[in-house]
């Protein structure tokens, strides 16, 4: 019998068009996504090598490690103003009696930065806003910007990782105004962007962040504009710094202090902190050679076992981000019976399945093609059933959930578009 079983969200499927609107409209508010993949050409073009930021070696195996820069269109330069006076607000109420009147601020523009190594991997691409004190041009400051996720795979990740949670009866709407906690971790960090937009949006997420090389860390915080108080030392468990400067509470206040970046290996990480229960797992984490380690998803290691164990029993998700070793172009998608996963996806799902819900009553594996990008997100979902008379349940389940985690976060762009693009069961 065959292991994968296509699901088809509607009848017909297209891929999504990056000449669709990037506008969404909530109540009357209007949210654009600055992340759309209409505007990679402004960082992804081959033909502009950009402006080299930063340079370093790695000695954790990722080879070269830089960050290059290009110029963004947005925000526009009429929309400045308004930050600048937001920047304004959030120090008066830090510095409330400022007598050096160092509370005026100035916007000096916008970039992407990519982390990229070898010259070759394109890591981690994020938007950073460069802004100085406006009576002291000489105090520039970067602030990565936390709604924005500009690659299409990190969007499906947190689209099909946040739908299958609501599917899971998971109180979604609690934990986004802050009423409840919600703990997650992400194995692997780049740029930072997936664990910033989840604390953005999510007022009751506390995220664990494990990144394995101290020069990815680095390079994060200084070039690319994460929340510096986030990081961790990791022999002594507390924050590297005492307490967050004046400008990092402007910019991060709220968010920096539920984000904690560790140096280390996943596996040591998560055998030290046994007594950490996480309701989603992120793992997006490939070296200099641009593979995915054999040891995250060995079904059989320590690391696994013990992973077993921190997932929620009753809920936990996890989400793994893989290259698709399927040829998906020429698919005919109104085939309902199309298999879109190669043998390297099955074989990686088989082991997460094996590890993590082998003696589990529920639980559904599933992938879910990126577009745009070779990508699969690999969804192991412990709330979720796909048994027998439960296929359909599941389905409606997977689409109503979208629309609920749309309608409550407020997201910038729509889950649904990136569960349709193509589902197979596990």
């Amino acid at each position: 019998m065959n292991s994968i079983q296509r699901l088809s969200l509607t009848r017909r499927v297209k891929i999504l068009s990056s000449d669709g609107s990037c506008v969404r409209h909530f109540c009357g508010n209007v949210v654009k996504d600055e992340g759309d993949w209409s505007y990679s050409p402004e960082w992804w073009d081959p033909h502009d090598g950009g402006h080299t930021v930063s340079r370093s070696t790695s000695v954790k195996g990722n080879g070269v490690v830089s960050v290059v820069a290009h110029p963004s269109s947005l925000p526009s330069r009429d929309s400045w103003a308004e930050t600048e006076r937001w920047l304004e607000k959030r120090y008066m109420e830090i510095v409330p009696r400022d007598e050096e009147k160092n509370g005026k601020f100035q916007i000096l523009g916008y970039q992407w930065r990519s982390l990229r190594f070898n010259d070759d991997t394109r890591q981690s691409t994020v938007k950073v806003m460069a802004a100085c004190r406006a009576f002291q041009p000489s105090s520039i400051f970067y602030m990565q910007q936390p709604h924005c996720l500009a690659v299409p795979y990190l969007k499906s990740m947190v689209s099909v990782g946040l739908t299958s949670l609501a599917a899971s009866k998971f109180d979604m709407k609690s934990v986004a105004i802050g009423k409840k906690q919600m703990r997650i971790l992400c194995i692997g960090h780049g740029g930072g962007s997936l664990p910033l937009f989840l604390a953005n949006h999510i007022l009751g997420a506390v995220i664990d962040i494990v990144e394995i090389d101290p020069v990815v860390i680095s390079e994060s915080v200084r070039a690319m504009g994460f929340p510096a108080f986030s990081v961790v030392n990791t022999e002594t468990g507390k924050r590297a710094l005492p307490s967050p400067g004046v400008i990092d509470q402007v910019m991060w206040r709220g968010i920096h202090e539920r984000l904690f970046l560790y140096e280390s290996e996943a596996k040591e990480f998560i055998l030290k902190n046994r007594n950490h229960t996480y309701d989603m797992v992120f793992m997006d984490a490939y070296d200099g050679a641009d593979v995915f380690p054999h040891s995250l998803w060995d079904s059989n290691s320590v690391f696994m076992k013990t992973l077993s164990e921190r997932l929620h029993r009753e809920h936990g998700t996890l989400v793994v981000n893989l290259h698709s070793d399927a040829d998906i172009s020429g698919i005919d998608r109104s085939n309902e019976e199309g298999v879109t996963t190669g043998k390297y996806v099955r074989k990686v799902g088989k082991a997460y399945k094996k590890g993590l819900m082998e003696n589990e009553r529920n639980g559904m594996v599933f992938a879910c093609e990126v577009p745009w990008l070779c990508n699969v997100s690999l969804v192991v979902s412990r709330g979720m059933r796909s048994e027998g008379r439960y296929k359909d349940r599941t389905m409606r389940d997977l689409v109503k959930s979208s629309l609920e985690v749309d309608r409550i976060l407020r997201l910038p762009f729509s889950c649904l578009d990136y569960l349709k693009t193509g589902l197979a069961v596990i």
